[in-house]
C-alpha cells in the first residue's frame, strides 16, 4: 500500500510540474516556430541531383502545413524525373524543443531517415548531416513565392561541391 501510495503521490507532483510550465513552454515553441511561417503553403518546381557520376532531373512538389496549432511542420515532397519514375519523396517533421533547437525528422521513401539540426541562417535555413567521408549540408532560401534549395558535399568542412539544386515557386 505504501508503495502505491508513493507511486500516485509522485505521478500527481509531476502532473502538476508538467501542467504548471506546459503553457509557456507550449507558446515560446510557438513562438520559435512562427519564424519557419513563410515555408507553409504548396510549392510546384524542378532540379536535379547527382548520385555519384549520374546527374538525374526532376520535377514535383512540396506542401508545407502547420501541424498541432502551430507547433510543428509537416513536409511532404515528391519528385519525378522526366519519364515519370518518382526519384525523391520523402516525409519530415520541423519542430522546435526544449534544448532550444530545432529538430528536422525526415522519412524517405527508400528507408533512409534521421532526425537533423536545423538552424536559420542569413541566407534562409541549413539542415545537414554526416556521411562516412564527408558532410552533407542543405541550405533553403525562401523569398516570400520562390524556394530556392541547393544540397553540397564537403570532405573537409571548407570545400563544398554542390550535389543538388532545386527552385520551387508558390502555387498555394
Amino acid at each position: 500500500m505504501k508503495i502505491l501510495f508513493t507511486a500516485l503521490f509522485l505521478t500527481l507532483v509531476f502532473a502538476a510540474a508538467v501542467i504548471a510550465q506546459a503553457p509557456e513552454s507550449i507558446e515560446a515553441k510557438k513562438a520559435e516556430m512562427k519564424k519557419l511561417d513563410k515555408m507553409a503553403g504548396q510549392w510546384k518546381g524542378s532540379g536535379w541531383i547527382q548520385m555519384g557520376p549520374k546527374r538525374e532531373t526532376f520535377s514535383g512538389s512540396e506542401n508545407v502545413q502547420r501541424k498541432l496549432d502551430g507547433s510543428a511542420l509537416l513536409i511532404e515532397g515528391k519528385f519525378s524525373n522526366p519519364e515519370g519514375r518518382v526519384i525523391h519523396e520523402t516525409l519530415a517533421v520541423l519542430t522546435y524543443d526544449t534544448a532550444k533547437a530545432y529538430r528536422f525528422a525526415t522519412y524517405l521513401a527508400n528507408g533512409m531517415n534521421g532526425i537533423y539540426d536545423f538552424k536559420i541562417v542569413p541566407a534562409g535555413f541549413e539542415w545537414g548531416f554526416q556521411i562516412p567521408g564527408g558532410t552533407i549540408r542543405y541550405t533553403i532560401n525562401n523569398d516570400n513565392d520562390k524556394w530556392s534549395e541547393i544540397g553540397e558535399f564537403s570532405k573537409d568542412g571548407k570545400i563544398w561541391f554542390k550535389t543538388f539544386e532545386m527552385t520551387l515557386d508558390r502555387v498555394k
